[in-house]
């Protein structure tokens, strides 16, 4: 077999994978200087048939482009480059060039375009807070943990991400969802008297399996649910546990005894018995008109304190209990007509306050009442010492008198109603229902024109920065700074910037960015057949979420180099993703760093994540092409042409001998609609087919062995995904790019333009020096222009 040979052609076939390929000259040519001349002859030669005024194939007109004033063009110039970086033209199959010239014709374009570029830094739209940043704000601001979910609809995406501006619209009734928000935060928080019994109700979901230990609840127990509830006020709460059925209706599992125990923060608060000799003539192993009898003995009602709290419902480990399966699947709950085995939790209801005594000693209350009046004359007082620093926690500035004029009536109607408490909670309202919340508004300056670049403020300047790294507004030390005038300092900048990268709030980032980057976010949407993998389970759905998510922060936290999100030789796993991998000797629900030797080199980097994999897969099957394309959109950054309309689907004739993925896909390539698209992704994913859907290694497919071999566009072969991934990490400014470009796009809110590929290539080139460390591209995205400037809007 040929092996990839790290020379100059490689650096252009890299590329080439995964757009169109590049066919090997058929004759040596002298390498271009990269001149403007010898541009224009480029262009001449190889373009201008197809890219000239009449023809004007994709609109595109090259031949009447002078390449001495790029900075006329500079939209068509940064295509080009592109194009000649990607090896995507000439097309496959027409006469080319010879990889140096390629390589010299595409650096003299970029150096011209950053040498003429201009310092537009793009002009952000006006944005919301998003879900995230909603709860991650109000957990700042108040100490209080809300399930954003319920208070906020679901945000839209583009360029893959949630945060872009463009899309996040405001319409009448979002705004009245963020008001009910306010409202129902603001009760939360103060520990409103007032307060109605409610109930919430706790799913756990169909697939998750309930036969060990779950990560996060007691030890010595098996199954079940913990979350973290809000009590608002001190009084007596129900907890009641149902548990699941099959589809004939039977609960499952009470074929023997168990013991279910319900905990508030660790201390429990029901122990019961369900199933053998306990439910000997009792209704509730089937739902009758005499129903639930067994559910209905797994109900509490107790006192407990305000606050945020971890409820815990689960039963007892049982040493040396059996199953009646014939089969032990890793799955305790595969079959939705087997009633055998342990028995599950379905829901966790928590219900109250009942017969409340008072708000209690929360977190919140804490965080909100910094002082307490005396005597009533002076509750003003403390009233507005409290509001000043809400209000300059939430708007992310120092406020002012005016600020507090407005703030203050609110609060004196709710003490006119009430008590002081009172009053401050209807000013919170106010404060978390004022756009100066919800909205990141960034101001422009009276003395800049219409069109002119400006600086934005340190302080909007420190609400960029937080929300970039925390998903969340920022604390006292970026806004003391910002006030003071010196977050701008690069110096103060670079400080800031590595304490949050360091700081517990960065998860928000992991979660956020890399969690759409990788399309980790996507799992928990997506469910496999279960017939054709019967032991996969929402462990193993968030055991690869938690993998994944641990690889990329340990990356970020250590400031190794970003290369190392393509090769590095370890990763995180608890028993039940080892046992998936194959792994041995590991147990328990922990996450622990392993380090991946040559029996697991497959596994090294994000290629050989089982997340990833499984959210580029089918419910039934692999899927090589949407493999493929997660590989040119997310780590090459050449994202592939649309498919044509009315693609055929996998030729699946009824009563015909099984066929592995490739051979099914081969005739499906033989459709010209078809063809080109799988030149560019079928490589690539064929290389990753020993994965199967749920990411779990094969060397099989049915009986047929798995072919993970290819032929690159450069007539390179490569076999598996270790050589793919080899064939990646050659040439480092492919991924650097595309991952700067992600960051970037995430950090502005908005969609990357011509005039950001400067910037983009600055960074890069800074950051090589010092081995692309995950830092330096940070810290060059927060050091540039985009970041730190806005363009004035025109009033059009």
């Amino acid at each position: 077999m040929q092996r990839m040979r790290p020379n100059l052609l490689l650096l252009v076939s890299l590329v080439s994978l995964a757009l169109a390929g590049i066919a090997t000259p058929s004759q040596v040519e002298k390498p271009a200087d990269g001149g403007a001349e010898q541009v224009t002859a480029l262009v001449k030669q190889y373009c201008a048939s197809c890219h000239n005024e009449r023809a004007k194939t994709a609109g595109l007109a090259l031949s009447v482009l002078d390449p001495a004033r790029v900075q006329g063009n500079p939209v068509v110039w940064e295509k080009v480059v592109r194009k000649l970086r990607t090896g995507t033209m000439p097309p496959q199959g027409n006469p080319r060039p010879n990889a140096a010239t390629y390589e010299a014709a595409a650096s003299w374009l970029e150096a011209e375009l950053d040498r003429t570029a201009g310092n537009n830094p793009g002009k952000p739209a006006l944005r919301r807070l998003i879900r995230a940043e909603y709860a991650n704000a109000i957990r700042d601001l108040l100490d209080l943990h809300v399930d954003v979910n319920a208070l906020l609809p679901p945000d839209d995406s583009a360029f893959g991400f949630d945060n872009i501006g463009d899309l996040l619209n405001v319409s009448p009734a979002l705004l009245e969802r963020y008001l009910a928000a306010a409202d129902r935060v603001s009760m939360l928080a103060i520990g409103d008297p007032n307060t109605a019994p409610g109930s919430e109700v706790y799913r756990v979901r169909g697939d998750q399996s309930q036969s060990q230990h779950l990560e996060g609840l007691p030890l010595g127990t098996v199954g079940g649910i913990a979350v973290d509830h809000t009590f608002p006020l001190d009084g007596e709460y129900e907890f009641r546990v149902a548990l699941a059925r099959t589809n004939l209706s039977d609960i499952r599992g009470l074929e023997q005894s168990h013991q279910l125990e319900i905990a508030v923060d660790g201390e429990r608060v029901l122990i019961k018995t369900v199933g053998g000799e306990a439910e000997t003539g009792r209704p509730g192993t089937t739902i009758t008109e005499k129903s639930d009898a067994t559910d209905a003995r797994l109900r509490v009602r107790v006192p407990i304190r305000a606050g945020s709290r971890e409820v815990t419902a689960t039963f007892v480990r049982k040493v040396g209990a059996g199953t009646n399966r014939l089969r032990p699947f890793l799955r305790s709950n595969s079959g939705t007509y087997d009633s055998t085995g342990r028995p599950h939790i379905e829901t966790l209801t928590v219900l109250g306050p009942f017969q409340p005594v008072g708000s209690g000693d929360t977190a919140s209350r804490h965080k909100i009442f910094t002082c307490r009046p005396e005597t009533r004359d002076r509750e003003e007082q403390c009233a507005r010492t409290i509001l000043s620093t809400l209000a300059r926690r939430a708007y992310r500035r120092p406020v002012n008198d005016a600020d507090l004029a407005f703030l203050i009536p609110f609060y004196k109607e709710g003490r006119n109603k009430g008590t002081f408490e009172t009053g401050i909670q209807l000013a919170l309202r106010r404060i978390l229902a004022s756009p100066a919340f919800a909205f990141r508004v960034e101001a422009e300056p009276q003395n800049v024109k219409p069109g002119a670049a400006y600086r934005v403020s340190d302080l909007e300047l420190a609400s960029r920065l937080s929300f970039f790294l925390w998903s969340s507004i920022p604390d006292d030390t970026l806004i003391d700074l910002a006030a003071s005038g010196r977050l701008r300092n690069p110096a103060v900048l670079e400080e800031q910037t590595r304490r949050m990268l360091a700081d517990p709030r960065a998860d928000a980032f992991v979660e956020n960015f890399a969690g759409q980057w990788l399309h980790i976010r996507n799992l928990k949407n997506i469910q496999p057949n279960g017939d054709e993998f019967p032991d996969f389970d929402n462990d193993l759905r968030q055991s690869f979420v938690r993998e994944t998510e641990l690889f990329f922060a340990s990356i970020m936290r250590e400031n190794r180099s970003i290369m190392d999100l393509l090769t590095a030789d370890y990763t995180f796993v608890n028993e039940r993703l080892a046992r998936h991998y194959g792994m041995t000797e590991i147990y328990g629900s922990r996450f622990r760093r392993v380090t991946l030797g040559d029996a697991f080199a497959a596994r090294r980097g994000l290629l050989g994540k089982g997340g990833i994999l499984m959210a580029t897969s089918h419910a039934d099957r692999t899927a090589p092409t949407l493999r493929g394309k997660w590989i040119l959109e997310n780590l090459i950054g050449a994202p592939p042409p649309p498919p044509p309309a009315n693609v055929p689907p996998l030729d699946e004739k009824p009563g015909a001998a099984p066929r592995t993925m490739r051979e099914r896909m081969s005739a499906h390539r033989t459709a010209t609609a078809c063809a080109s698209c799988h030149r560019l992704l079928d490589p690539l994913g064929f290389a990753m087919e020993n994965f199967d859907a749920v990411g779990a290694w094969r060397t099989h497919e049915g009986r047929a062995p798995i072919d993970a071999s290819g032929v690159l566009a450069d007539g390179t072969m490569v076999n598996g995904v270790a050589e793919l991934r080899d064939a990646l990490a050659t040439h480092p400014d492919l991924f650097a790019r595309t991952l700067t470009e992600k960051l970037m796009t995430y950090a502005l809110g908005r969609g990357l333009q011509h005039y950001d590929m400067p910037v983009v290539r600055g960074i890069i080139r800074d950051a090589k020096p010092g081995g692309l460390r995950f830092s330096s591209i940070v810290l060059g995205i927060v050091q540039g222009i985009p970041f730190q400037n806005r363009t004035k809007s025109t009033g059009s």
